[in-house]
């Protein structure tokens, strides 16, 4: 999920020590060799169900459909609207020895509200609840997917909205399916920074503005590495996911979920899956379909968060490794399958000093004619959730 992977950022050290001073290259040090080696876990089977009969051959798009790239004007056109040239700066920090991680937010009852994962002692994720009345200052409200007694996510539960609706700068509210709210999450059985192997599951409630513990499916994981229509990209691990509901049915199917899976090491590519019923999930076509450092076998492209401007589908994503750094970019669709990569300045990088490691995994949303760009920010003040906008909210007067 993320150049969060404690390796990745250890290689990435060791590559780049010689221009670090010797102050930053030793709080970096430091905090890396506190993780866990999450590789030596790589080869543990997840325990899973057995294979569903539903999971055969992946769906395919027509092989004849021709589809053409969006044009780079309209790419242009998608980043002048959601660009945020002005860090705010950090709007949740972990508590003691805790890191905190993947924003995801929500509006409703005129409040909002995000959804966010922490990591204590580098043990493993759960999932946490905080509010706010401008998206500016947030209370912490406390957990709503934590540590089970047992089970295939006994150690991880990483969790992300799903059903948000995608309308750009519309009512940023959660839908119901099958009169619940939903969210997809990260899942595992082993201690430790994302250890492998990971699983997707789904979790639903019906009070979404609460510190309540979630219900998890019983038939979890609904997708994970051990399934007879795995594709190459997703063979070691999967990742942080995002499900839209397509009322147009565009795939054949309403739910829509993207996720990142990963090859090896630092490689990691979206790929998809579609469903009917929010619980029994089909991957989608033979490959992934947003990928970059083809050429190196190296790199992440990960943590989708999908929008729509317009009649365009907008997936936000973040990138790192196949070019120096950590970063948030985007790609473009006309038919939620073939994606055009924006290869212009990225949405946002690293510049201060709380996000000079990585400025990573997007959540955007726009409310009132401003552009409000939460992320993962990795600096002096640790692992925290930083926020960039489109207007400069901090000196409102410029």
């Amino acid at each position: 999920m993320k150049p969060t992977k404690i390796l990745n950022e250890k290689n990435y050290l060791t590559k780049n020590m010689k221009t670090l001073s010797p102050f930053f290259y030793r709080l970096l040090l430091t905090a890396l060799l506190l993780a866990p080696l999450a590789s030596l876990h790589a080869a543990d089977p997840i325990p899973v169900q057995p294979p569903s009969n539903d999971h055969k051959a992946p769906v395919s798009l027509d092989a004849d459909k021709a589809v053409k790239a969006v044009p780079q004007e309209r790419m242009q056109q998608v980043y002048d609207e959601v660009k945020t040239p002005f860090k705010y700066g950090v709007v949740i920090r972990g508590e003691a020895n805790q890191f905190v991680d993947s924003p995801s937010v929500f509006r409703k009852d005129g409040q909002w509200y995000m959804v966010y994962i922490t990591i204590t002692k580098e043990v493993g994720y759960e999932t946490c609840l905080a509010r706010s009345a401008d998206l500016l200052k947030w209370e912490k409200l406390g957990k709503i997917l934590s540590f089970p007694k047992e089970g295939w996510d006994r150690w991880q539960r990483a969790g992300y909205l799903a059903l948000c609706d995608t309308t750009w700068g519309g009512s940023n509210e959660l839908e119901t399916y099958d009169g619940k709210y939903w969210m997809s999450y990260l899942g595992g059985a082993l201690q430790g920074y994302e250890t492998d192997p990971l699983a997707i599951g789904l979790a639903w409630t019906k009070t979404p503005t609460e510190a309540r513990e979630w219900t998890p499916l019983a038939e979890n994981p609904v997708l994970h590495r051990d399934q007879p229509d795995v594709r190459p990209f997703e063979k070691v691990t999967l990742y942080k996911s995002n499900i839209i509901w397509d009322k147009a049915k565009t795939l054949g199917s309403p739910f829509v979920m993207y996720y990142n899976g990963k090859i090896k090491g630092s490689y990691e590519k979206i790929g998809m899956a579609v469903s009917d019923d929010m619980v029994h999930w089909k991957r989608y076509g033979k490959d992934s379909v947003v990928a970059n450092g083809e050429d190196q076998q190296n790199g992440i492209t990960g943590d989708p968060q999908v929008v729509k401007i317009g009649d365009l589908w907008v997936m936000f994503y973040f990138g790192a490794f196949y070019r120096p750094g950590a970063f948030d970019t985007f790609a473009c669709s006309t038919d939620l399958v073939n994606w055009t990569k924006w290869t212009g300045e990225d949405l946002v990088k690293s510049s201060e000093p709380w996000d000079k490691t990585f400025a990573h995994k997007p959540w955007i949303v726009k409310h009132d004619g401003v552009v409000y760009h939460f992320y993962n920010a990795v600096g002096d003040q640790g692992r925290v959730i930083g926020l960039a906008t489109s207007k400069d909210l901090k000196n409102p007067a410029k």
